[in-house]
């Protein structure tokens, strides 16, 4: 079977240790590019062939970018051994994240666990490794209980007005699932630390323990996969979709970066000092620069941490009944500030991104956003003021992108973007993103109808 890289007699070792425990098939999972797992999957004796590079795919089209092409080269899917993982939910099966490769050998350009590698090697070689957390948003629902209006009945507490937000029995409500959930993360390596009810009525959020960049978005791209699977076992559906309906809040995942000096995990950048803020000093000139980075950025940040034309549909600041979104529309960052793009919390040493949303590819999005901070540390980007107040209500200060069309167009003018992602794959992401945009944006519904017929 011709593969990539030559054999490793030892791997056969390990495929009999997977089989002996009860494992038939492995997966070598690359993802699209809104973070989909894709593969297919392989008896485990094949085990060193796959590792070897043998599973191959025409990713563009798949892939989410690009048309397809019937004569297009095919990429390799190399696994990363380090990354193995015996699903909890299904034993049968063994999971590994892969890289994309060429047959030439080189990394596929619109891989994107290579491209977050690549930002992080260069954080490597400016003696600087990244962490980060993040905190998912999702709502939960009985698939025969959704309705055009909203999601139905999920608690038997009901919905709590104004807001179930921290609400304790509506947490009980639906413990099963929730523990389930938790307990199945442990074993894919994710250790929550907290868990909830959220803004909206059948909105939860679970958090867990930070984990350097790359292996955080293994683990967030499986910990998707994982919550679908859980879900289901339970006779419900979980959605991480930004703004499902109207009426309800939206769905974020906040990314909590930290920097630390190269082989040196205790000793952050980002913070001077204690692990609670004492003082605007604490945060070490660093930070700052870093944050600097990130706002100058960010309106092409947004085109791939917030990556849906229903991603724009969160970022507003106000819900239709006139309340308060929490959703980030400026970009600002303060020291406690949940209306700005960045906030510097009191509690850890990261920095908060705060626009994020879960329909994001945490690889893409990771690289870009480390790539985003580094070069305000490279050139001491000052992120000016901090903001105290309300920062929706402050006309003077830019927006994120009121649109996914808007933050393309940002995206394809950022000179950082052309640094970090290959000319190819800006050509074919732009265009996927504006035919989203265009798809949404052409059609005539009944709501306009109902508007606009008779009155003009």
């Amino acid at each position: 079977m011709d593969t990539l890289k030559s054999l490793d007699p030892a791997h056969n070792d390990i495929a009999k240790d997977l089989a002996d425990t009860g494992v038939r098939y492995v997966t070598a999972s690359w993802v699209d590019i809104l973070g989909r797992s894709r593969a297919k999957s392989h008896p485990v004796e094949l085990l060193p062939e796959l590792l070897a590079g043998f599973a191959r795919y025409t990713p563009r089209g798949i892939n989410g970018i690009g048309v397809m092409n019937p004569v297009e080269e095919e990429v390799t899917a190399i696994p990363d051994l380090d990354t193995l993982t015996v699903l909890p939910w299904d034993t049968r099966f063994a999971w590994m994240a892969a890289d994309m490769w060429s047959d030439r050998g080189e990394p596929f350009p619109s891989c994107p666990r290579s491209i977050l590698k690549r930002q992080i090697q260069r954080a490597a070689d400016q003696g600087y490794q990244c962490t980060l957390g993040i905190e998912p948003e999702f709502y939960v629902y009985r698939p025969e209980n959704l309705h055009s209006g909203g999601f139905g009945d999920l608690t038997a507490t009901g919905a709590i007005e104004p807001s179930p937000a921290y609400d304790v029995e509506t947490t009980y409500d639906v413990a099963d699932f929730l523990d389930d959930a938790v307990a199945t993360m442990e074993k894919i390596g994710l250790k929550a630390f907290a868990l909830g009810a959220e803004g909206g009525v059948n909105q939860f959020e679970i958090d867990f323990y930070y984990k350097d960049l790359l292996e955080m978005a293994d683990r967030v791209t499986l910990f998707r996969l994982m919550m679908h699977q859980v879900a289901k076992r339970h006779g419900l559906a979980v959605s991480f979709m930004p703004k499902p309906f109207a009426n309800l809040w939206g769905s974020g995942a906040h990314f909590n970066l930290g920097l630390y000096e190269y082989g040196k995990p205790e000793e952050s950048v980002l913070r001077i000092g204690g692990s609670s803020v004492a003082g605007e000093d604490e945060w070490s000139k660093e930070s700052k620069y870093f944050v600097g980075g990130l706002l100058k950025h960010a309106r092409a940040l947004t085109a791939i941490t917030n990556p849906l034309v229903n991603s724009y549909k969160r970022l507003t600041p106000r819900l239709v009944d006139g309340s308060v979104s929490w959703a980030p529309i400026k970009i600002a960052y303060g020291p406690n500030n949940r209306s700005c793009m960045i906030r510097l919390p009191e509690n850890r040493p990261a920095i908060e991104v705060r626009n994020p949303d879960a329909s994001a590819n945490v690889y893409l999005a990771g690289a870009f956003l480390l790539a985003a901070g580094l070069d305000g540390i490279a050139n001491e980007i000052d992120p000016g003021p901090e903001m105290t107040e309300l920062a929706s209500e402050r006309d003077e200060i830019e927006r994120l992108p009121r649109t996914l069309l808007e933050a393309v167009e940002a995206f394809e003018e950022d000179e950082l973007t052309h640094e970090v992602f290959s000319e190819d794959f800006i050509k074919d992401y732009t265009a996927t993103k504006r035919d989203e945009w265009e798809k949404d944006h052409l059609p005539v519904g009944d709501a306009e109808r109902t508007d606009h017929l008779v009155y003009f």
